[in-house]
């Protein structure tokens, strides 16, 4: 079902229904790099790219998140504002992995409200100082964009949390719909403030900025735009379910490139733009692309990483090494289980609690000599849930204390309260083990900082009471359902809904011999050192890189309303046929030869009835009776559909099968092609279809005189595709000795006599043409498919062959904007028709046909 979607962008970023008053642009002018900032606030040029600046001779990328790296804090005496950086945000960091020589800019809000009469004052302050691009939104929008839409229904949503009823989760709310829209409009016009579109590389961030794209391309067609979603993406069963999915999907695939933590992630998404959008993607050399409108949309599949020079400056502070002894002395005797998790419903710390309960049931030995210190970090939503998880977390807590404590034991340590860096890398570097338990998490880098800390540095060897030859190990206990869970090979894996399993993994990582941790932990900190956050920023800046360069290459189409905005990307010499541009040529010339495709040509390929309308009949009739004319339809369809379909176009000629059976006209016989007539291959290869036809709902058999086909458009998408590559690869394993060829076109496998195509058709008519003395001047050819692309290669090699003294004006023409071999596009059906009436109109001037005129969206680039 068709998302709801606007038709203008102003309606739904600033409609009434929020009631925003307009921001004035806060930002100051200022540029810092030599050369030209134009003003984007004034009437741009309609082609998006005309007025992009200069940025000078060094390379500058834009950051995007929804918030800044940043801490802000007023002065109780100046009453000014006083900001620092924050060292532990991962946007900041992500510098390590650019050049020295490249300059970050970054944009986000701040996790403070600013006044509207300071906001100038702070704005320039914080591009001076820090590079930072704040974009102050509204109180009331900034509650309802992030604690409301953001917070309620896409977070949720993406970790699998439906709102099955009104107790459990908010309904999609489309006033918060409004607000995340606005929100994503007010950062796309900073970033247009301070870009330099030809040389800018733009970074955005997470979830909260998904149609931000959209915005941004929409302004700048060859904007560099490049995106990571730090959260898990859900399977296309439970995304589908949210009824603003195809605008997020679109503000998405207007990116360049799309990175995501696991391959898992990726695929889901890439399952949703196939079961939604209808796209198919491919993997080439190793990077798996979308195509969208002539674009490749990269997808990058790599984790995110540690700052290690943080993690271990903090070992280092004299600050971690007390806490490390107090740690020591206070749990002495003792093996430490760690965990470190948010306050939310999705970290499983009610379930691992359980499992150390039931450890402790099992066990006797361990009573009094395992603690689990769980480190509860603030809530980062607010809400009923979160409430009831926490009060669940402390019961069952008093529960196991009671059950299984002693006097100057607990055997779980609550710490419920904000924990300085220094405490919890203490932490880290005392615990045998830690346990990451979330039943759904995009990332968490707990278990890697984990690894790091317990590698330690010399201070830290100094604070444990430990020599640098002193074996290091570590022991994790991570869920299946964690995005760096892939990663760590040596973890031993959990299902956290499994409590007896978990338990189970517990007892196995502090029992395991000192050999074994000892070369799990190797294994780990080799990959986490080498993987770090510089590793994953550079490695994603690369493909980006690699992702735009031929950004400038092609020419650039805008199509679309609203949040449904694309751009088109195609080659330069690509370019749609007009009618007059055609029409021209063809009343000059004396012998035209005019091929057509069927199925989504002359008619629409959703279209239930497949016979053409009286309109297309009679305008095939009127080309065919033009003497100068010779037109054929070359299609796949059987013979016997197309003469009854196209009876009344006598002199019509037909090709059926793909050129198997040829008729001149509708008095000529059928005239078989020269090919072997045996067909005995057909016994072996229509059981196959058959087993496969059974197997997967919704797949269909076409039986044809010369060939079989199998369909699966009905099937469900990736299990459809999924069996066409297997029924595929069967079939030239069975068929290899065969003259026959088996094709996989869209949405089918075919399975056809070698030798038989629709380039060879117009092959046949061009050198018959020549051979009878009367050699074309004029040649179009309109197909839809992959099996046009023979006819348009087959058409230019034979034109430029030696049997034609003169080069014919040739009009070879793909419908639809999409790669193709063709030199011109129509955009559909409709314009096949009306180009066809143009010529009808040329070869008999009393006839008239009423053009439907079309609305275009497009503006040339």
């Amino acid at each position: 079902m068709a998302s709801r979607s606007y038709t203008n962008f102003s309606d739904l970023a600033t409609g009434d229904l929020l009631d925003i008053v307009p921001i004035p642009r806060a930002l100051p002018r200022v540029i810092k790099l030599p050369g030209i900032i134009s003003d984007l606030d004034g009437n741009g040029s309609p082609h998006g790219d005309s007025d992009a600046a200069s940025s000078g001779c060094c390379e500058r990328k834009i950051i995007v998140a929804n918030m800044l790296p940043l801490h802000a804090k007023r002065d109780m005496e100046t009453e000014k504002w006083n900001f620092s950086l924050d060292k532990d945000s991962i946007l900041l960091q992500v510098k390590d992995g650019f050049s020295s020589e490249t300059e970050i800019l970054y944009v986000g809000s701040l996790k403070v409200e600013i006044e509207a009469s300071e906001q100038e004052e702070v704005a320039q302050k914080l591009l001076e100082e820090f590079n930072c691009v704040p974009t102050f939104l509204p109180h009331d929008l900034q509650k309802k964009f992030y604690l409301g839409f953001c917070k309620q229904q896409l977070w949720p949503l993406f970790h699998y949390m439906l709102p099955m009823c009104a107790d459990h989760g908010e309904r999609f709310d489309r006033v918060l719909w409004q607000a995340y829209v606005s929100a994503n409009k007010i950062f796309a016009d900073k970033v247009m403030e301070i870009i330099s579109p030809d040389d800018d590389y733009v970074w955005v961030h997470d979830y909260h900025l998904m149609v931000l794209p959209t915005f941004l391309r929409k302004r700048f067609h060859r904007v560099k735009l490049g995106f990571f979603l730090h959260s898990p993406f859900p399977s296309s069963e439970i995304y589908r379910t949210l009824p603003v999915r195809d605008e997020i999907l679109r503000g998405l695939l207007n990116c360049d490139l799309i990175g995501f933590h696991t391959f898992d992630y990726a695929r889901h998404f890439l399952s949703c733009c196939s079961r939604m959008l209808g796209l198919d993607y491919e993997s080439k050399r190793g990077y798996i692309g979308l195509e969208y409108f002539g674009r490749t949309v990269y997808i990058k599949i790599l984790p995110v990483g540690v700052h290690m020079g943080r993690l271990e400056s903090v070992l280092n502070l004299p600050a971690t090494s007390t806490k490390v002894k107090e740690i020591q002395e206070q749990f002495k005797g003792k093996k430490v289980i760690l965990g470190v998790d948010d306050m939310d419903i999705f970290k499983g710390i009610s379930l691992k609690l359980l499992a150390v309960e039931q450890l402790l049931q099992q066990d006797l030995q361990l009573r009094g000599k395992i603690v689990l210190v769980q480190i509860v970090n603030p809530a980062r939503g607010s809400g009923k849930d979160v409430q009831e998880a926490k009060q669940e977390m402390y019961l069952t807590a008093k529960r196991i204390n009671e059950a299984y404590g002693a006097a100057g034991y607990e055997p779980v340590v609550l710490i419920d309260r904000p924990v300085p860096r220094s405490e919890k890398s203490a932490y880290y570097a005392v615990a045998e083990c830690c346990i990451v338990n979330a039943v759904r998490d995009g990332m968490n880098l707990v278990p890697y900082k984990y690894i790091v800390c317990r590698q330690g540095t010399p201070r830290m060897e100094e604070a444990l009471g430990i020599t640098k030859d002193t074996p290091r190990t570590s022991m994790l206990v991570v869920s299946e359902f964690i995005g760096c869970s892939p990663s760590l090979s040596g973890a031993i894996r959990v299902n956290p809904w499994d409590i007896d399993a978990v338990a189970d993994a517990l007892s196995s990582a502090i029992n395991m011999r000192s050999s074994e941790k000892q070369l799990r932990h190797e294994k780990h900190y080799k990959y986490v050192s080498t993987h770090d956050v510089a590793y994953w920023a550079r490695s994603f800046a690369q493909d980006l890189e690699r992702a735009c360069q031929d950004h400038y290459k092609k020419r650039c189409w805008a199509f679309g309303l609203g949040l449904g905005f694309r751009v088109i990307s195609l080659s330069p010499s690509f370019r749609r046929l007009l009618t007059d541009h055609v029409v021209t040529s063809y009343r000059r010339t004396n012998r035209r030869a005019i091929f057509l495709d069927y199925d989504g040509t002359v008619v629409p390929e959703a279209s239930i009835s497949k016979m053409p309308g009286p309109e297309t009949l009679s305008v095939l009739t009127t080309l065919c009776n033009d003497p100068k004319n010779t037109v054929f339809i070359i299609s796949g369809r059987g013979r016997e559909s197309l003469s009854e379909w196209l009876s009344s176009c006598k002199m019509l000629g037909i090709a059926a099968e793909h050129g198997y059976f040829i008729r001149w006209n509708s008095e000529g016989e059928w005239e078989t092609s020269s090919l072997p007539a045996d067909l005995d291959w057909k016994n072996t290869v229509e059981p196959i279809m058959k087993s496969y036809t059974e197997a997967t709902d919704g797949s269909s058999i076409e039986y044809k005189e010369s060939a079989l086909v199998w369909h699966h458009q009905d099937a469900d998408p990736d299990f459809g595709s999924c069996q066409a590559k297997e029924l595929l690869s069967h079939l030239e394993s069975v068929l290899a000795n065969e003259p026959v060829v088996v094709k996989r076109g869209q949405q089918i496998v075919e399975v056809k006599p070698q030798g038989v195509s629709k380039g060879l058709v117009a092959e046949k008519v061009l050198i018959r043409m020549v051979n009878g003395g009367e050699p074309p001047d004029f040649v179009m050819c309109i197909g839809d498919d992959r099996s046009d692309e023979d006819m348009f290669e087959s058409i230019l090699s034979t034109v430029s062959g030696p049997s034609l003294s003169v080069t014919p004006e040739i009009f070879a023409c793909t419908v639809g904007q999409k790669p193709s071999k063709a030199k011109y596009y129509l955009n559909d059906v409709g314009g096949v028709v009306q180009l066809l009436q143009g010529l009808a109109s040329a070869s008999c001037p009393k006839a008239r046909y009423v053009t439907q005129s079309q609305v275009s969206f497009e503006s040339f680039v």
